[in-house]
């Protein structure tokens, strides 16, 4: 007989984190969402300085998590400050920290 750990995963939960591991799936992303964490909200032009990368790499990247409704945008004059609307978005990360995964 083969054991199974018993966990309450219903086929709706499943979907929802099949849906949410789809959006993160990029390392951008990833680095957006501990870059949110630590900093709480940050504007396009931070995002793009910490990271080092095109404001329209990050403004793809911020618009579709924002979209899928990961991440909420708050406009204050011309600037667009994004911060994290899914707070456990970050237990993703801890989990990535401390797998040891073949990584």
């Amino acid at each position: 007989m083969i054991e199974t750990k018993e966990r309450n995963l219903s086929p709706d939960k499943l979907e929802k984190a099949a849906f949410i591991l789809k959006t993160v799936a990029h390392p951008v992303r990833l680095a957006v969402i501990n870059l949110l964490d630590i900093n709480q909200q940050m504007s396009v032009n931070q995002i793009c300085e910490a990271l080092a990368c095109e404001q329209s790499l990050i403004s793809h990247h911020l618009t579709n998590m924002k979209i899928k409704g990961l991440l909420k945008a708050d406009k204050q004059g011309v600037q667009v400050f994004y911060s994290l609307k899914e707070k456990d978005l970050v237990k993703l990360l801890d989990c990535m920290e401390n797998c040891n995964c073949n990584m």
